[in-house]
């Protein structure tokens, strides 16, 4: 059985709506998710001896989803991730999108899908958010209909993207939560075990655009396939931390991407997908200024994503998986997020 409740969260400055919290409740999950940019505020899970901890990072209020973040728990889009010089062609025409990451726009521009107010509306084990994203918006073509719909099933929470185009426009939407499976405020993520289903990467140039290459995890500190003690493996390859596309096995079906297990408590995340990607990023631009959720500091490592997705840059990066949206088309992605204890 999964109970949901909604609430008020709060109020946006002039007047410009309120927004509502979700909780969804089953026997092993309890998730926050509210209606500014489909954000998932808090996501308690049970350790092996049976405690609750709220694992991803977030703020207690409001106010601190409206103040410059790093997209905690968000929805991004139009596109996720970088597009390099925020530039693209399509049919001819050049597009100029918002610029909000050194030469590239990142996750949708300067205000993408994350600091939007969504429409609710609740499902017997979820809830479902949907806007419309009108033509030209921080620089895309066409309009855009979207719905969001996270559900609970026991122990998954499951994230379903759909979209609509009235004219052919890149698409690529995630969900930007940070989890620590220790607990939310605990202060990094290197006794955490983590493996990536994927035979391949994409290396990137210093502004973090895919330099085209499609180059293979074997031998490299990108061979994530069995399970490594993350910050043993970032010391023994010398790695600053990870922020790269990891290529899944190209399917529309329901396929394993990776898992995480922390063995101080015992909880495990599975991510399954049908998304060709998926970002792992390990919160290397988290620097402790930030205060989270019961005063909690967020410093470097503090947390962890696992943002499925199709490639970055796949709008200029023709050999890559598309991402055009055409219409009469319809985008349709799910991502599961399965916790256990081990």
């Amino acid at each position: 059985m999964v109970s949901v409740t909604r609430a008020v969260f709060g109020d946006l400055p002039l007047g410009a709506g309120t927004v509502e919290k979700f909780q969804l409740q089953s026997e092993q999950l309890r998730v926050d998710i509210i209606s500014w940019g489909c954000t998932i505020t808090a996501l308690e899970v049970k350790d092996r001896q049976g405690r609750a901890s709220d694992v991803v990072l977030g703020f207690d209020e409001l106010e601190g989803y409206l103040q410059k973040q790093p997209y905690f728990g968000a929805v991004v889009g139009r596109v996720a991730n970088r597009i390099a010089k925020g530039t693209f062609t399509l049919d001819g025409k050049e597009y100029k999108l918002a610029i909000n990451n050194g030469p590239n726009s990142l996750h949708g521009g300067v205000k993408g899908f994350d600091k939007v107010l969504w429409t609710p509306r609740v499902l017997s084990n979820g809830v479902e958010f949907s806007r419309v994203s009108p033509d030209g918006e921080e620089g895309y073509p066409g309009e855009l209909k979207v719905w969001v719909t996270y559900t609970l099933d026991g122990g998954e929470l499951v994230v379903n993207y759909r979209a609509q185009a009235s004219q052919t426009t890149p698409v690529n939407l995630t969900n930007h939560s940070y989890f620590n499976l220790a607990g939310q405020g605990s202060p990094n993520i290197y006794d955490h075990e983590v493996t990536i289903e994927a035979d391949a990467f994409l290396p990137v140039d210093e502004v973090l655009i895919p330099t085209g290459e499609i180059a293979s995890v074997q031998g490299t500190a990108f061979d994530l396939r069995k399970p490594v003690e993350l910050g043993r493996h970032l010391q023994e390859f010398h790695v600053n931390g990870f922020d790269h596309n990891f290529c899944l096995k190209g399917s529309k079906e329901k396929r394993f991407c990776a898992r995480v297990h922390h063995a101080g408590s015992g909880r495990v995340l599975e991510v399954y997908t049908t998304q060709p990607g998926v970002q792992f990023y390990t919160g290397n631009f988290l620097d402790g200024t930030l205060k989270g959720k019961s005063g909690a500091g967020y410093p470097k490592h503090s947390g962890f994503c696992l943002e499925t997705q199709s490639w970055p840059d796949a709008v200029n990066q023709p050999h890559f998986p598309p991402v055009l949206l055409k219409p009469g088309e319809e985008y349709d992605h799910t991502t599961w997020f399965k916790f256990s204890v081990a």
